[in-house]
């Protein structure tokens, strides 16, 4: 995915969702706690979450805002209004990165009922690029894909409707965070940048319940895309791989993702995270051999999703994901000294170093 807001993905395509987590109201986690999925149009992970969290100020805290659509913010009205609450309480949301199911709902409760929103330093460019640009096309990914020598699918994602841009809903934050700490009256929360998904991803711990609101950074079920965003990182999937690694660095928290069930050990899935991307990079070489090939011939050759689909089963825009996704482990093979890379005609050519 790249602008910093994924395109709506043309149906049919591959569901990403398991249980029934995107389903029903709002679910306690702890008290004063309390995880709400909003839909998400036509999508394959179907809801994202946002976090209530009550009793840190005289209002509501929300981390991650959703997509600023009215099927959304009913939802989420409907769901303050069974706890007790109303859209008027929220006092600020925090944002874990710029996508738009997360970003934009947050912009347009600011304007209606005046929440300070608050966004990752490292998302400032991508804001500006996406302002100067005025456009919903994932240029981007676009121009990954001629990188990898997709010319045709580059073609065909360009010419999809992507939604229409609205800059109504990509005003900048009040406040850029770094790494940090939140003061609520006598709680905290600590702002921890994950760049990788996107280059300003944050996560927020809240130390004193045990919790992490993990964003996209770490996912139950599903790995994020890796540097979908304007003005990305130069390698994104190290960013990640970095930061995956800082996680097992912190105390260990209860897991609370934007996409998925709430739940589980941060530890235990990043271990599993680290794992699943040190076998797609063994995965990723093999395919590569002996030859002298691009990022969109190996992505072809590869599985996809848990039910590893051939590249053929995924439509265009998930198309567009992989070869991305393909070429940032190649990218990282490249950086490892275990494969080695060359410009030719503006596509980027990979072969394996000898062992």
């Amino acid at each position: 995915m790249t602008t910093p807001t994924p395109p709506t993905p043309t149906p049919p395509g591959p569901r990403f969702d398991r249980g029934r987590w995107a389903e029903g109201g709002p679910e306690t986690v702890r008290p004063g706690v309390h995880r709400i999925p909003l839909p998400l149009p036509d999508d394959g992970l179907r809801a994202v979450n946002v976090y209530a969290l009550e009793g840190l100020t005289e209002g509501l805290v929300l981390i991650d805002g959703g997509w600023s659509i009215p099927e959304s913010r009913k939802a989420l009205e409907d769901a303050l209004t069974g706890l007790g609450h109303d859209l008027g309480e929220i006092s600020h949301i925090l944002v874990t990165h710029i996508h738009r199911d997360h970003y934009t709902q947050a912009v347009e409760l600011r304007r209606l009922f005046g929440s300070r929103v608050y966004l990752g330093a490292g998302e400032q460019r991508g804001l500006e690029l996406l302002g100067e640009l005025r456009s919903d096309q994932p240029y981007g990914s676009l121009r990954t894909l001629r990188r990898a020598g997709a010319h045709e699918l580059a073609d065909r994602v360009e010419a999809m409707d992507h939604g229409g841009f609205d800059p109504s809903v990509w005003e900048p934050p009040d406040r850029w965070l770094r790494e940090e700490e939140l003061p609520f009256g006598e709680a905290a929360l600590t702002v921890i940048p994950t760049p990788g998904h996107t280059r300003g991803h944050v996560v927020y711990l809240d130390r004193a319940r045990g919790l992490l609101f993990s964003g996209d950074h770490v996912l139950p079920h599903i790995t994020p895309s890796i540097g979908f965003e304007l003005g990305g990182a130069d390698l994104p999937l190290g960013d990640y791989l970095d930061s995956l690694r800082r996680m097992t660095t912190l105390t260990d928290a209860r897991l609370m993702p934007a996409h998925g069930p709430a739940g589980g050990s941060v530890h235990t899935r990043t271990e599993e995270l680290l794992a699943h991307h040190d076998d797609r990079l063994t995965e990723t070489l093999t395919v590569l051999g002996d030859r002298t090939r691009n990022a969109f011939d190996v992505a072809g050759e590869l599985g996809w999703t848990r039910r590893r689909l051939p590249f053929t089963d995924l439509n265009a825009f998930n198309q567009m994901l992989a070869v991305n996704e393909t070429a940032a482990h190649l990218d990282v093979l490249v950086a490892r000294g275990r494969a080695g890379r060359t410009l030719a005609d503006g596509v980027n050519w990979y072969a394996a170093m000898p062992v």
